[in-house]
């Protein structure tokens, strides 16, 4: 077991989460699993990746939510760090829960640590299930094609599924677009080797210039834009649909620039 920040500890007690005598959620979520992660993810994120948020006062601090954003890095750095984020900064704390690739599964350590902290494989009915139960949901809808990105791609984006947006209109859900920088130079992957990844039971394992894929300490930034309104059923004509996903990208890509131009500026 890992010691519990008193601090941390404190923080979890404010979740608005309807946790039972044993500490868990009827999802499963285990107040002191939930501890523990951020107990080790708040020093990454303060001290290691030194992150830092703009525009966070666009969260909502209650009801449901999509956190949507931009993937890159090899791994989901950038997803625990906007996970941690929602935990630190946002007054009271709020879980951000993510649908994790469905390989998680086959890992069983990591299937069972993260079914306890929230992050489930995803399904679109869970993801319904926790919008309707006004939870706060985080979505790259890059997928696994946003954390293979290689280094020199990392400022960029690849299709966004559709599936994310059918749901905020068929659960009413307000969607906040988050561009996110520094996941690509934490994980400077050259290459994706599928062969290593066999072996794991993953997509692909990121190799680096230095080879192991350890992260390395470069300052992270999480940009929030305001939230974002579909009107609709879910149910509407892909050209419809697609529309819509293309703004929620532009406006990702847009919060990913002016993070870019802001650094030039200091830079100079």
């Amino acid at each position: 077991m890992i010691p519990i920040d008193p601090g941390i500890k404190e923080r979890v007690d404010h979740l608005a989460l309807p946790f039972n005598r044993y500490g868990y959620d009827p999802y499963g979520i285990s107040k002191r699993h939930v501890a523990e992660m951020f107990t080790g993810l708040s020093f990454f994120y303060r001290r290691y990746f030194r992150v830092k948020t703009h525009g966070i006062a666009n969260v909502p601090r209650a009801g449901r939510v999509m956190l949507i954003g931009n993937h890159s890095g090899g791994y989901a750095i950038d997803g625990a760090m906007l996970i941690t984020s929602m935990f630190l900064e946002l007054d009271p704390p709020r879980l951000a829960q993510g649908m994790a690739e469905k390989f998680i599964n086959r890992v069983p350590m990591a299937s069972l640590w993260s079914s306890r902290t929230g992050q489930f494989t995803g399904l679109p009915e869970t993801a319904e299930r926790l919008l309707e139960d006004d939870r706060m949901l985080m979505v790259f809808p890059e997928g696994a094609r946003g954390t293979a990105k290689l280094y020199w791609e990392r400022h960029s984006l690849v299709e966004f599924g559709t599936g994310f947006l059918r749901l905020a209109m068929k659960t009413r859900t307000p969607i906040v677009p988050v561009g996110i920088l520094g996941g690509g130079e934490a994980i400077p992957s050259v290459v994706n080797s599928k062969f290593l990844g066999r072996l794991v039971g993953a997509p692909y394992v990121p190799v680096t210039p230095y080879l192991v894929a350890v992260p390395l300490p470069v300052k992270m930034e999480l940009r929030f834009g305001e939230p974002m309104f579909f009107e609709g059923t879910g149910t509407e004509e892909d050209e419809v649909v697609l529309e819509g996903v293309e703004s929620v990208k532009s406006r990702v890509a847009s919060l990913m620039a002016d993070g870019l131009l802001e650094r030039e500026g200091g830079r100079g």
